[in-house]
């Protein structure tokens, strides 16, 4: 299982899109926006994956809406997949 970890310095989308590329070698061809997030994890990276993001309620207000967008995109990739789960704490 490929585990990646997020955490509360994790509080820009930019910062997220460099965890999850470099943690899941995402192809060069990633286009870092939600979109592309929801299509490279549904079609380009091998399960099991597991995302566990610490602290993310500190990021919620630095994030903003682009907060509630990146966890709808994690659950629809969750409800797309067996092999794929969000783990917020």
């Amino acid at each position: 299982m490929t585990t990646v970890t997020l955490t509360a310095a994790h509080d820009t989308m930019d910062a997220i899109y460099s965890a999850l590329q470099d943690q899941l070698d995402l192809p060069r061809h990633f286009g870092r926006n939600l979109d592309a997030l929801y299509d490279v994890l549904t079609t380009d990276v091998a399960g099991p994956v597991e995302i566990v993001w610490k602290e993310h309620a500190w990021a919620k207000p630095k994030l903003g809406a682009n907060y509630d967008r990146l966890v709808t995109t994690l659950r629809d990739v969750e409800n797309e997949r067996e092999d794929f789960t969000l783990v917020l704490k």
